[in-house]
């Protein structure tokens, strides 16, 4: 009987106020959506840094025939400095850093060139001995780059040291803000969605006094009166958040997945189950918005 009441009483809330509950499903949707875009950029940012950066390497380009360089004012590298090089890398003092050590030749540099590119006609010209040899240093943990780094600059016979991480996180840089910014607009609109849940709780609850106080004149207990109320937000809020998730699902589905995966294919992007691994967030999130607002609520406007 009880059930059938609090079922009875959550109905005849939500028609009565039906375009504000329409209104606090949709600011929810909204809310929920840029939260899940903030939660979905960031585990897209940890999956590239997981993939990218077990891949980074340290590129210790050596003095070609013709370079301005201090280090190559003798011309070309050495034999001698290439063998004082390669002993540095090998040596105790870099071990606990290098993981392995790749030495690629002009030759070798040549073929790799070629291979990238070999349909492009600015590439014909190009011979071996206009390359550069290599040193290309992967690294136990590619964090600690400026160590190899901060050994080879300014060594006799070493054009250049770069890494990798130098192209990958100017990427990384704008996948980060542009997570701030979602996150920052998800607050801004949870902020709406608690006000307008709590406005619609509050009109539902004075436009019910009358039997609000009947029941208090029964003895029904405070849970008992504000339960229905409650339960009108949460259901509210919790349809904006499954409208959030599947928003996010269809997103991640035909944009992620069937469009940009086959648009830009060197990164390993994000599958519709990270929407799933976030969906209990956003429901959770969901029945928060609801308690809080009933709480700010209910305490005052229930009484008689």
């Amino acid at each position: 009987m009880r059930l059938q009441f609090i079922l009875s009483e959550i109905g005849l809330g939500l028609r009565r106020n039906l375009s504000m509950t329409v209104s606090v499903v949709l600011v929810t949707f909204v809310s929920l959506t840029f939260v899940g875009a903030a939660g979905l950029l960031q585990i897209q940012i940890d999956q590239m840094k997981d993939d990218w950066y077990d891949r980074v390497e340290v590129s210790i380009f050596l003095c070609p025939e013709q370079s301005e360089q201090p280090t190559c004012a003798g011309g070309e590298v050495t034999d001698e400095q290439l063998d004082a090089l390669r002993a540095e890398l090998e040596g105790p003092a870099l071990e606990p850093y290098v993981e392995q050590v790749y030495f690629e030749s002009k030759e070798d540099a040549f073929e790799a060139f070629q291979e990238r590119y070999a349909d492009e006609w600015w590439a014909q010209g190009v011979t071996a001995d206009q390359l550069q040899p290599s040193f290309r240093v992967a690294l136990v943990d590619p964090e600690q780059y400026e160590v190899v780094s901060d050994v080879f600059t300014g060594r006799q016979g070493v054009e250049d040291v770069r890494d990798q991480r130098q192209v990958i996180e100017p990427l990384i840089l704008v996948l980060n803000r542009a997570t701030l910014m979602s996150a920052g607009l998800a607050a801004v609109m949870l902020l709406a969605a608690v006000l307008l849940i709590t406005t619609t709780i509050r009109l539902s609850a004075m436009s019910r006094r009358r039997e609000t106080g009947i029941m208090r004149l029964v003895g029904a207990s405070n849970l008992f009166i504000q339960l229905p109320f409650m339960l009108e937000g949460a259901i509210a809020a919790t349809l904006g958040a499954a409208m959030a998730v599947a928003g996010l699902w269809f997103a991640v589905t035909y944009l992620v997945e069937d469009w940009l995966a086959q648009s830009v294919q060197f990164v390993d992007y994000i599958d519709a189950s990270a929407v799933w691994t976030i969906a209990p967030l956003l429901v959770v999130v969901a029945i928060g918005l609801a308690a809080i607002s009933s709480v700010v609520t209910l305490s005052r406007y229930t009484k008689v």
